[in-house]
């Protein structure tokens, strides 16, 4: 079912790409007038891509179909103006790796799956419960005339998109349950004890949001059917670092610019269920145990005597009641990662598939691989002794890093939606990016400022000549 469905979406989800016949409009005018759709509605055009990765200058009367591809600069040796990024460039160990689970028809079929979700209009076909279909009512309003926050249509989606997998594809037989035994294949290889689910959204398009429309749908499920399993009041968000943290606070119900109000993400009456909700927002270097006793190399020593090793570490459960005290009374809780790119654990050294790394590359995958294992240690922790309902990942780039035992830069095999920085550009949610040129890349026998004084001398005003030559030798 899903290989079929995949095929599908492939050859109708994407026409200038698949080959098939489709209708396009010519422009020249990508670079000053990137935007094709609005932001709050289904993309229904995309700029054609070539097989470097640039705009032809083609308009494709459709949505870009997901293609397993890597938004990235051109190498740092290869000459290019500003304009030429590569938008779309395909990873060559991603295309024939096992691990991926063939993620390209994963996404498109359950894209296509949502889609046909949400184009029914009766509520109550929709096999959700009754908070459920209000909330999504209330997200997929139509644009209001007077001024006010709406959510994206890229949101919108994302959330939709874990909802079906929640709520409705346990109901829909074997059609559901390709999708929920995909998901539960792959964390059992790469996740054992925890279930994940990846949400591949482009810097800017607003993923505070998204957690924020998560964490409504929850706690007011949860809050209005207790005895239920699917929801949660109880949330663990854990991001990467203290700043990112700190903006994460909106994520807070109580807080003074708590995003449920001032984006008006529920209806009234289920906003004062959100203050049911308990939430705690931490960095993930909060799950490294702390020494419970600071003792000198030979007061432990003499502590330790002829007896077993002195251990001055917090135990788990002291780890736990310092990290998340206001949950240590909750179970199933729903653990929401921000930058989830950081988060893995790696690969059995036996399985290992990278390249072996030198230098500064492997003291950068040592370090990639220590803050991973840090993350996702603390996170078996929470689910061995409280109880992990779902881990829900945010990233604009979910990819294993360097030192991760698997390809660089192969996609999560647990990604089930996607949102590109191309997609992204197209609707307007955030600006062309530019990319410096490095002006001093050999192209002849001498680095073009390899002798500056030579070009510049004689330009410098006489005053002051001689202080600037002293400066810049």
């Amino acid at each position: 079912m899903l290989d079929r469905l995949g095929m599908e979406t492939m050859q109708a989800g994407d026409p200038c790409q698949a080959g098939q016949p489709s209708e396009v409009t010519p422009s020249t005018s990508f670079h000053t007038q990137p935007i094709l759709n609005s932001p709050y509605e289904i993309p229904r055009q995309h700029w054609e891509l070539d097989k470097e990765g640039q705009p032809t200058g083609r308009i494709c009367q459709s949505r870009r179909h997901f293609t397993f591809i890597t938004p990235i600069p051109k190498p740092k040796k290869r000459e290019a103006s500003q304009r030429e990024f590569i938008f779309h460039e395909k990873a060559p160990a991603l295309e024939t790796e096992d691990q991926n689970y063939n993620l390209e028809r994963l996404i498109g079929s359950l894209r296509a799956r949502v889609n046909s979700w949400r184009a029914i209009t009766d509520p109550a076909q929709w096999r959700v419960t009754g908070e459920t279909a209000r909330l999504l009512r209330h997200w997929r309003r139509q644009m209001p005339s007077h001024s006010g926050f709406h959510p994206f249509f890229c949101q919108v989606e994302a959330v939709e998109t874990v909802i079906w997998l929640t709520e409705v594809a346990p109901k829909m037989g074997k059609t559901g349950r390709s999708f929920l035994d995909h998901l539960a294949a792959a964390n059992q290889q790469a996740n054992s004890g925890l279930s994940r689910l990846a949400l591949k959204l482009a810097t800017g398009a607003g993923k505070t949001t998204v957690m924020a429309m998560i964490i409504a749908w929850q706690t007011v499920n949860a809050v209005r059917h207790p005895g239920s399993q699917r929801f949660s009041r109880g949330f663990l968000v854990v991001t990467p670092g203290i700043t990112i943290r700190d903006r994460l606070r909106v994520l807070q119900p109580n807080d003074p610019d708590s995003y449920y109000q001032s984006r008006d993400l529920a209806p009234p009456d289920m906003v004062r269920d959100l203050d049911r909700a308990k939430i705690v927002i931490t960095n993930y270097h909060a799950f490294l145990p702390r020494e419970t006793l600071t003792v000198s190399k030979g007061g432990r020593a003499l502590l330790q005597g002829r007896g077993p090793q002195v251990t001055t570490h917090e135990s788990d459960g002291q780890m736990l009641q310092r990290v998340m005290p206001e949950l240590m009374s909750m179970k199933n809780i729903l653990v929401l990662n921000d930058e989830a790119h950081h988060c893995y654990r790696e690969k059995p050294a036996e399985e290992n598939e990278e390249d072996p790394l030198k230098g500064e590359e492997k003291k950068e995958a040592d370090k990639n691989q220590e803050a991973a294992r840090v993350w996702v240690s603390g996170l078996e922790t929470v689910q061995e002794n409280l109880g992990v309902g779902r881990v829900i990942d945010l990233s604009a780039t979910p990819f294993f890093l360097r030192g991760s035992g698997y390809a660089e830069g192969t996609l999560f095999p647990w990604t089930v939606s996607d949102f590109s920085l191309m997609d992204a550009i197209e609707c307007g949610i955030v600006k062309l990016p530019r990319v410096p040129v490095a002006d001093n890349i050999p192209s002849g026998e001498m680095p073009r400022f390899r002798n500056l004084w030579d070009h510049i001398g004689k330009k410098m005003p006489k005053k002051g000549r001689g202080r600037a030559l002293h400066w810049i030798l």
